[in-house]
């Protein structure tokens, strides 16, 4: 099936390394000219290396997602490097779990600023082209956690903030042929979840609670981003895809 995405300009936020960085490949594949960024500069650089050198068109950007001029910036160099943008992914994000009696505020504020102000930030610094070209696709990553998970309320709260951005992003871009979707990934084994103290318990209780035997892989949430930023998913917007092997609770 042809995807439509060759040329297609793509940024991936988070993308130094696990979802973001296979997401980032997935769309090169696609003929899709990608900005690796993350506020890693060295897993930004080796990320964009690995892709120019498998002859795929990538830049790096280094990027603090909660910091607005630094991604007007990013954005600037996006277009001014490959000419437009067309997709977004915000993926940019990470947990800082415990109980919240003995949350510090900072875990709070971390996890909830880089999860929903970067998807602020990104979103309202690209929505402008996506306007004036008539197309564009604003792809969020949720989590399965959005439901709720004990020892996770500030990692909880904002991926289901994600949700209703996603929601009430959609409503305001379709009249100018963007959509805005958000995926909600289970239990994915990344090189940060597997560096987690807990990650045998969360494991065995993810592959209890599946009903497809196996653990999530990052290529599965990346081809449900590539399936949502192609024109085989031009008529859906504002919904949430679930990656999660059949996994609710």
């Amino acid at each position: 099936m042809e995807l439509g995405l060759k040329d297609k300009v793509a940024i991936i936020t988070g993308s130094g390394r696990g979802i973001g960085a296979v997401t980032a490949r997935a769309l090169a594949e696609e003929g899709a000219k990608v900005v690796i960024t993350d506020i890693d500069p060295k897993t930004t650089e080796a990320t964009r290396a690995a892709l120019v050198a498998d002859g795929y068109a990538a830049i790096g950007v280094v990027c603090d997602v909660t910091d607005e001029a630094q991604v007007n910036a990013l954005v600037a160099r996006t277009v001014e490097e490959f000419g437009a943008v067309h997709i977004l992914v915000n993926n940019a994000g990470f947990p800082r779990d415990n109980y919240i009696t003995k949350m510090p505020e900072q875990d709070w504020d971390s996890v909830v600023g880089v999860i929903l102000k970067g998807a602020y930030n990104c979103s309202r610094a690209v929505v402008p082209h996506f306007m004036e070209q008539k197309w564009g696709r604003v792809i969020n990553i949720s989590s399965r956690a959005y439901l709720g998970n004990p020892g996770q309320t500030n990692y909880a709260a904002a991926k289901a903030g994600i949700i209703g951005f996603t929601r009430a992003l959609g409503m305001e871009q379709g009249r100018f042929n963007v959509t805005v979707n958000a995926i909600a990934p289970g239990f994915i084994a990344t090189e940060m979840i597997e560096a987690l103290p807990n990650y045998d318990r969360i494991k065995s209780r993810a592959l209890a609670m599946n009903t497809v035997p196996r653990l999530g892989t990052e290529r599965d949430i990346a081809n449900g981003v590539v399936f949502l930023a192609s024109e085989a998913a031009e008529y859906i917007s504002g919904e949430t895809l679930h990656i999660t092997g059949g996994r609710y609770g």
